[in-house]
């Protein structure tokens, strides 16, 4: 697994353009220019060095948004629609987690999983995760949802 840090203009476009299928949807980011005009995720330039491009073989295969906060840090993750369950998504939480430990040591990583999504929960379970307290309501930029926050120490 390669890291390219931050994101390139090339690459937020390409991501940018990935369809999610059925419930998945709700990842589907929107167009480019309409991210770079609202200064949305990784097009905010106050953000954008937050993200990382993720290879393999030379292959695009997902992103990470880590994210420091005063006790913790939180990670993003997106992961190419049709390389999902495929185990790209653990092999990047393993890489963000080394990541994080040399940037920011002694801070635990965690995230934030819509309850629904059964398949990227085993996958943060399988990359070290686990389920702290029990679901809880919030809205994010891809509208309202009910959460579970996973933990790596």
């Amino acid at each position: 697994m390669k890291m390219g840090y931050p994101l390139t203009q090339a690459e937020k476009r390409e991501i940018c353009a990935w369809k999610y299928e059925g419930e998945y949807a709700a990842y589907n980011l929107a167009p480019y220019e309409s991210m770079v005009e609202r200064q949305a995720g990784f097009c905010n330039p106050r953000r954008e060095g937050n993200y990382a491009a993720w290879y393999w073989e030379g292959q695009l295969v997902g992103f990470t948004n880590l994210l420091e906060e005063a006790q913790a840090v939180f990670v993003g993750i997106g992961v190419k629609p049709e390389l999902c369950g495929q185990g790209f998504g653990q092999k990047i939480l393993e890489e963000a987690y080394a990541l994080s430990k040399r940037r920011c040591p002694g801070k635990p990583l965690y995230l934030e999983v819509r309850t629904w999504n059964e398949r990227a929960v085993r996958c943060y379970q399988r990359a070290g995760f686990q389920i702290v307290g029990g679901p809880f309501d919030q809205v994010t930029g891809m509208g309202p949802g009910t959460f579970y926050k996973m933990v790596r120490p």
